[in-house]
């Protein structure tokens, strides 16, 4: 360890000046490089305090580690010093795991005052299972399959093309998960989440933001303590709900299951498999496909139909019980305000 750290002071005496001052004003290269067989790597340890982390399935022959460390106006000299004098950086790989961590030397260190961003981007196999944290920046990941594991306590996540068992944690920031598959478990506490083009079983979690969900297949799950609901072409089971926000959801297909407590909702029907569950306490429109057998049970301050057809049960102002032609999924829908209920 100790020849680890003289080594990272070298390298840090020997760069240019140039190097680090264009990194600090926001450019792409790198302030170090490292590079191991890519084939000799199974998995990826990465932390840093202040600073985002980037994997990305796209080695080549080598898997590569690239630095970056820059603070808001500081000279590439006090950048320097900074790093010699407050932390170390481990870049190694061991019995197949790549580990790159930065680390302050002193517990007492004052990031707000003297810290700096010190962020990696690495570049492995897309067969690899990562376990990344950061105190205070994002997370990208992109075509990687395996097991992901990630957490930030201060920043956005982001997922692209990744397969297999991904988890992520955020405390403060937003969520986009895109083109993703198989096992999706993603929250965060301050941020809204945006899904698109995933399949699987796929939970989606915020305390605080809306949610945008968009041509999603599978088994999905997605809730939000304080923001409105967005959905479209979802296939599958969709269970969702919202304690202060509108839920706006369209042509879905298979089973549906969705709250509000704080506002409207709008939902079209592509088709149902087995059930429709919704239940709000302001108005409420759905749109169920015309032609197709179902059992009602609707209940609301006032309902209104159009287009219902071979209908067979009990029709009120309050309350709709029966069935569409010979019957079918259940559709329960529960409302303290108006229902509105269409067949298209």
């Amino acid at each position: 360890m100790k020849k680890l750290i003289v080594l990272f002071a070298g390298i840090l005496i020997s760069a240019s000046c140039s190097t680090v001052r264009t990194q600090n004003q926001g450019g792409e290269v790198p302030f170090m490089t490292k590079s191991y067989s890519a084939s000799s790597i199974k998995e990826v340890e990465a932390a840093t305090t202040g600073g985002s982390l980037t994997l990305a399935g796209d080695a080549g022959s080598k898997a590569t580690v690239e630095v970056y460390a820059s603070h808001s106006n500081w000279s590439a000299e006090k950048i320097k010093q900074t790093l010699e004098d407050n932390y170390t950086i481990d870049i190694r790989v061991e019995s197949g795991k790549l580990y790159a961590i930065a680390k302050q030397k002193n517990s007492n260190f004052s990031w707000n005052q003297q810290g700096l961003s010190i962020s990696f981007k690495i570049f492995v196999p897309k067969q690899v299972s990562s376990n990344l944290r950061t105190s205070g920046g994002s997370i990208h990941i992109s075509n990687m399959a395996g097991s992901q594991d990630f957490k930030t306590s201060g920043g956005s996540l982001s997922i692209d093309n990744v397969s297999g068992n991904t988890n992520g944690v955020t405390s403060g920031g937003s969520i986009t998960v895109i083109g993703s598959k198989d096992n999706i478990d993603l929250r965060t506490s301050g941020g809204s989440i945006t899904a698109k083009d995933c399949t699987g079983i796929i939970s989606l979690k915020t305390s605080g933001g809306s949610l945008t969900l968009n041509n999603l297949n599978g088994n999905v799950t997605a809730t939000t303590s304080g923001g409105s609901i967005t959905a479209a072409d979802i296939n599958g089971v969709l269970k969702t709900g919202t304690s202060g926000g509108s839920v706006r959801l369209d042509n879905i297909s298979g089973s549906l299951d969705a709250t509000t407590s704080g506002g409207s909702m709008e939902v079209r029907i592509k088709s149902v498999s087995d059930y429709v569950k919704l239940s709000n306490s302001g108005n409420l429109s759905l749109t169920l496909p015309a032609g197709k057998g179902f059992n009602l049970n609707v209940k609301a301050n006032r309902i209104e139909t159009s287009g219902m057809k071979n209908f067979r049960g009990s029709t009120e102002s309050e309350r709709i019980e029966g069935t569409v032609g010979n019957g079918g999924p259940e559709i329960n829908v529960r409302s303290s305000q108006r229902v509105s209920l269409s067949f298209e």
